[in-house]
């Protein structure tokens, strides 16, 4: 009898795991550990979404697939509002259970397969490469398809936009992206642009100083004012505090939302109803986001100098929660370094062999706790 094969998906290790060692050495300190490698929400849920999720509680009923007709419109407005995209076609949007798992399982759902090749950014979160892994696709890492070999550009049926980037915090501007746009459509391949900081703008990019927005693939100056092969997926958990609702939503091309929603209907991929309202509350106030991003930016503003000082250069970082730096050495050792001063960060090795010599500094932890990563960084001086 032929041997069968094993049970499972043959899948890497969660990148993660590998830092148990640092993390233990991180809770000897005295003063207790300040983990900033999960960009992990700790501030309050806004109660205006704690509301709105109690009073949707009572729902017997299976929730639909494509999202509430309010829940779409809500993210219409939105997009119109504050991404600067006019005439989105609410049946063009359907809401996710977060952004993670339509990352992972998007090529699938969109008939990828072996042969396919799908491009992702140079330094990016490893879940885009799960993704194609998992729908038997190569994944591919490019700033443009003209890096490309061209036995290799030919078979792109799909190019992920990380902007802003994650860990990077790069933002790709209008120009940018019309560039990229372009490219992908003459391959015939889809553009799938995850977009999830696109509020959490700094400098150039922070409205609320005086900055612009940061473009979405779906702006008529990328788009052309046409959403065919284009997607925008975006999440509520950072800018709302909302990760633990998975709270996400995709929008794009009018002409392929039906057969995505056609097969998260057969997989039962479906946003409950508490959170579809809770969502739809949320993208109507701007107070909340407003009042986050000023907590962020404090705790920006008090971690960047004192980074620098411990002998770090902050590459990129526009936008986003996270500092992206380098100390000119190996990776694991800036994050022995970090370690011994209870201070637990990322590695940049997470996020592809471009992101050696890098770690990532998360903006997500308390002010109490960023105090005491400051202190701690100071007093090594």
């Amino acid at each position: 009898m032929a041997e069968r094969r094993g049970f499972g998906l043959d899948l890497p290790d969660y990148p993660w795991n590998a830092l148990a060692p640092y993390r233990r050495t991180a809770q000897e300190h005295p003063g207790g550990v300040v983990d900033l490698s999960i960009g992990t929400p700790v501030d309050p849920t806004p109660l205006v979404i704690q509301d709105a999720l109690a009073a949707a509680a009572d729902a017997p009923g299976y929730p639909t697939t494509h999202g509430t007709p309010a829940l779409r419109e809500a993210v219409a407005t939105w997009y119109a509002q504050r991404r600067g995209v006019p005439d989105l076609d609410p049946d063009a949007v359907m809401p996710t259970v977060g952004s993670k798992e339509l990352v992972a399982w998007l090529p699938l759902l969109l008939g990828l397969g072996p042969g396919d090749v799908v491009v992702r950014p140079v330094v990016a979160y490893p879940t885009y490469d799960i993704g194609a892994q998992i729908a038997g696709a190569e994944s591919v890492a490019a700033a443009s398809l003209d890096e490309l070999e061209p036995a290799v550009r030919e078979r792109v049926r799909m190019v992920w936009v990380n902007s802003p980037g994650n860990p990077t915090g790069i933002v790709r501007d209008v120009e940018s992206l019309r560039r990229l746009v372009d490219q992908a459509r003459a391959q015939g391949a889809v553009v799938v642009s995850d977009e999830c900081y696109a509020e959490l703008g700094w400098g150039r990019w922070d409205v609320s100083e005086g900055g612009e927005p940061v473009p979405s693939v779906l702006d008529p100056r990328v788009s052309g004012g046409d959403m065919s092969l284009l997607f925008s997926a975006y999440s509520l958990s950072k800018q709302s505090n909302l990760a633990g609702y998975r709270a996400a939503f995709l929008a794009g091309d009018p002409a392929l939302m039906p057969s995505l929603v056609n097969s998260r209907k057969h997989a039962g991929m479906i946003v409950a109803y508490p959170v579809q309202e809770a969502m739809r509350v949320a993208l109507g106030d701007t107070a909340h986001v407003a009042a986050q991003k000023s907590l962020y930016r404090d705790r920006r503003a008090a971690l960047k100098p004192a980074v620098e000082a411990f002998g770090l250069r902050v590459e990129h970082s526009e936008a986003g929660l996270y500092l992206w730096a380098t100390a000119g050495e190996d990776t694991w050792t800036t994050v022995e370094r970090f370690a011994r001063l209870g201070i637990v960060v990322g590695p940049g090795t997470f996020y592809g062999d471009a992101g050696h010599g890098y770690v990532r500094l998360s903006l997500t932890a308390t002010d109490e706790r960023m105090a005491a990563a400051v202190e701690r960084l100071t007093a090594a001086l």
